[in-house]
């Protein structure tokens, strides 16, 4: 009977000091910073973004709702998006960024679908870009856009000085194969996928002569294209395969041509100016404040002012002071990832965030330029605030490549450092090991599966 007390005493009181020193219960806080890890400033600039998204897109899509008369059909569509585009981010940056080499996978079926496009594909606005599947679209050149960027991030991973000139080869083949194939029927977005590369080439400290090469050639090709615009007769272009030609010789023309115009011709709206006039009417409505949401009147007037032009209402609707906030958020965004990169130490990562962020704020900044009439319109959405499908999944998926660059590459360098230090204070309390015996074994093994033992550490985390 004794030991039976002693036996129930000794099982209830570390129960019962197991309730006093408890933690203290799971509050909304501790769930959300273990679901939405990473950097808080990368967090907080898709947050916002996506807030302006939704509610530019809401007012945006007017001409939507007068043809489908369903007023909440397409603000449902687009927060759907963003929802599952939330989903894609929480997947990837939970995946450590080395699995992310087997984008090069990825690259090879957006190129087959890519290839099939022109075959089965679906045309809207007269651009063959689209794939129907199942009731669902998708657009091949956004996969065929993050698939090459991480391919490149890869390849000039793996440079070590001896293998440099096989690698840009392959960088530079893939390039030209996957942008060639994309420039047939989008031009400006092969165009941001080439420069985006080579810009990551540049970063990826690539020999300045090759790439003075590459930057010749493309001068060339460039001038070439210049000069075909301008002495194909328009007979040639007006159907058939060169169809898109004529557009981008409708838009180079146009772009120029008000310089050129009496003032009673330049204040004209016509076919050919049709979009740019009322983006310009937009902006100068907006003033600094704007209309604010909902009292947009140009929303009615441009065709894409959900996607191309969605800027010009931003700017109408908030102002130049909404225009100057959107603009600096890709600005942080663009500093922010480089920060990041800065403290990685393993090169793939660090080039996958620089060309995650580089693809981004360049898309939004060619957005812009058009909405402003600074270049010629390109047709590039506004990255995540511009009504999409595909684009704004694959939009999502950036944010998470540069997510899970922040958790599994800075934590690992932090790790990393406490154990250096704590190793260090090992070794100078033993201080009485001989040198060249058992100090300089008993390191090796530790430090030679840090990386893997921290990455699987990390990952369970």
């Amino acid at each position: 009977m004794n030991n039976m007390g002693n036996d129930i005493n000794h099982t209830e009181e570390p129960m019962l000091s197991g309730e006093v020193t408890a933690e203290p219960g799971i509050t909304m806080k501790d769930i959300l910073q273990k679901i939405f890890q990473g950097d808080k400033v990368i967090w907080s600039v898709f947050i916002i973004l996506c807030v302006i998204s939704l509610v530019e897109i809401f007012s945006a899509t007017s001409t939507i709702v007068y043809r489908q008369q369903n007023m909440w059909g397409p603000i449902l569509r687009h927060a759907m998006f963003l929802i599952g585009g939330v989903g894609v981010i929480l997947l990837i940056h939970n995946i450590p960024y080395r699995f992310f080499s087997l984008l090069i996978f990825v690259l090879l079926g957006a190129v087959v679908l890519l290839v099939l496009t022109p075959f089965i594909g679906t045309s809207v606005n007269g651009a063959d870009r689209w794939i129907s599947f199942m009731g669902f679209t998708i657009q091949p050149s956004e996969i065929a856009k993050i698939s090459l960027m991480g391919t490149i991030a890869f390849l000039l991973s793996k440079q070590n000085g001896t293998n440099d000139g096989l690698l840009f080869k392959w960088m530079i083949g893939l390039m030209v194969v996957v942008c060639g194939i994309i420039a047939m029927d989008n031009l400006s977005t092969a165009v941001l996928l080439f420069g985006v590369c080579y810009l990551l080439m540049f970063i990826g400290n690539v020999r300045l002569v090759r790439l003075l090469k590459v930057a010749g050639a493309g001068i060339t090709m460039v001038l070439l294209f210049v000069l075909l615009l301008n002495v194909i007769p328009e007979k040639w272009v007006d159907a058939g395969p060169l169809n898109r030609l004529g557009t981008w010789q409708n838009r180079i023309s146009t772009f120029g041509a008000h310089k050129e115009l009496p003032e009673e011709e330049y204040y004209n709206i016509t076919d050919e100016n049709y979009q740019v006039a009322h983006a310009k009417i937009a902006i100068a409505n907006g003033g600094l404040v704007g209309v604010f949401p909902g009292n947009s009147t140009e929303r009615d007037f441009l065709p894409q002012a959900y996607s191309d032009f969605i800027y010009a209402i931003i700017i109408e609707e908030m102002g130049m002071l909404g225009g100057i906030f959107v603009l600096l958020l890709y600005v942080i965004l663009l500093i922010r990832s480089g920060i990041i990169a800065r403290k990685t130490d393993k090169m793939f990562p660090k080039y996958l965030v620089l060309g995650s962020a580089l693809m981004l704020s360049t898309q939004a900044f060619i957005n812009m330029a058009v909405a402003v009439n600074l270049i010629p319109v390109t047709g590039q959405p506004l990255p995540l605030v511009s009504r999409g499908g595909t684009s704004t999944l694959i939009t999502c998926a950036y944010f998470g490549l540069i997510l899970s660059a922040d958790r599994f590459g800075i934590g690992k360098k932090k790790t990393e450092d406490i154990s250096e230090q704590h190793d260090g204070g090992q070794n100078e309390a033993d201080n009485d090991t001989p040198h060249g015996t058992s100090d300089d074994t008993g390191l090796k093994e530790p430090i030679s599966n840090l990386e893997d033992k921290v990455e699987f550490e990390i990952y369970q985390v």
